[in-house]
């Protein structure tokens, strides 16, 4: 997690990702909205309302303002080693969260801050000799029962490996299969993971969205998120 490698593409990071999606007829707002509308949903079915939420890797804040909609009542903050992308995010949601810079590494939170932790297409940026420390990072600042939702581009997904080669800031990205999540996971101390696919219709074939909770299980959806609830000590 470079800073300069995420700097240098702060700037045209909207137009960059919107070139890389077209395929699906959809916007980075979409992509946005739906994985938070997944957590509030989740933790809605459970009775949760997170106080204290991290952002991971929030670069240049599209998830904020679903997540702010969703959660108005909690305290949000964006956490990224790029300063560019955090001054990007604060210029266009000001006052909307808690903006935070951070070495790549370590989490400069106290152990059991945060109730909701949530990365959205983070990790496959991110070098894999580091992975299991930063899981281990975010889970040491999650406090017990807090959840945590980690979503990521399936690799098994023909339109989601055709999106990521043809995307600027993913030339270094290396995709990474639910099974191997899992285990990272797990290697994190963050067990029992649950697995959920997701995006199997493009635009073009929206009106059938409605019989994606029915193929969840079916690993062949655009991204997939993992779901982890932090034991009890």
């Amino acid at each position: 997690m470079l800073e300069a490698e995420f700097d240098q593409f702060a700037r045209e990071y909207q137009e960059q990702h919107a070139a890389s999606i077209r395929l699906s007829g959809e916007t980075p707002d979409f992509f946005a909205k739906y994985k938070i509308d997944d957590v509030a949903a989740t933790l809605r079915r459970a009775g949760v309302k997170p106080r204290r939420i991290l952002d991971f890797g929030a670069g240049v804040g599209n998830s904020l303002g679903p997540m702010r909609k969703a959660f108005p009542d909690s305290q949000i903050v964006l956490l990224d080693p790029s300063r560019e992308s955090l001054d990007i995010a604060r210029k266009r949601l000001p006052g909307q969260a808690s903006f935070t810079h951070f070495d790549g590494k370590t989490i400069p939170f106290a152990d059991g801050s945060f109730d909701l932790a949530f990365a959205a297409c983070v990790f496959h940026h991110i070098p894999e000799d580091l992975q299991v420390g930063l899981l281990a990072e975010i889970g040491r600042v999650l406090a017990d029962g807090g959840s945590f939702f980690l979503f990521e581009h399936n690799p098994w997904n023909p339109l989601t490996t055709h999106a990521v080669r043809n995307c600027a800031f993913d030339e270094n990205a290396v995709l990474i299969n639910s099974r191997d999540m899992r285990k990272r996971m797990a290697a994190a101390g963050l067990s029992n993971t649950r697995i959920i696919y997701r995006i199997f219709f493009p635009r073009l074939l929206a009106r059938l969205r409605p019989f994606e909770r029915f193929l969840t299980k079916i690993p062949v959806g655009a991204q997939y998120f993992a779901h982890a609830v932090k034991p009890a000590v």
